[in-house]
């Protein structure tokens, strides 16, 4: 069964520049939060608030070092996120515009 909750917040994740930014840095591995900072130019506080919404949707894992915190892909979670986007963008012959009807 789809879970829509969970689906709404992995797009609301996706769906935001700055976190976009963020993976596009993560792409190349573990990664401390201060080079991210670094990379974007911005506040440390609005770092933690899109890194949050991140982990939260279980995008990205994150790990303590210090007074630093390491992210880096979730890679059971990407692959979920693959199969609902293949879910949402496939057809369904069952159910196709054809037997859409709009007056």
């Amino acid at each position: 069964m789809i879970d829509y909750k969970d689906n709404t917040l992995i797009f609301k994740a996706l769906a935001d520049e700055n976190r976009l930014q963020i993976l596009e840095i993560i792409k190349g591995g573990e990664i401390c939060a201060c080079e991210i900072l670094d990379r974007l130019n911005i506040v440390q506080s609005t770092l933690s608030h899109h890194m949050k919404i991140l982990c939260d949707a279980n995008i990205l894992n994150s790990r303590k070092e210090g007074k630093w915190t390491y992210y880096s892909f979730n890679c059971d979670s990407i692959e979920n996120i693959k199969d609902i986007l293949n879910y949402y963008l496939s057809k369904d012959i069952n159910y196709t515009s054809n037997n859409i009807k709009c007056n």
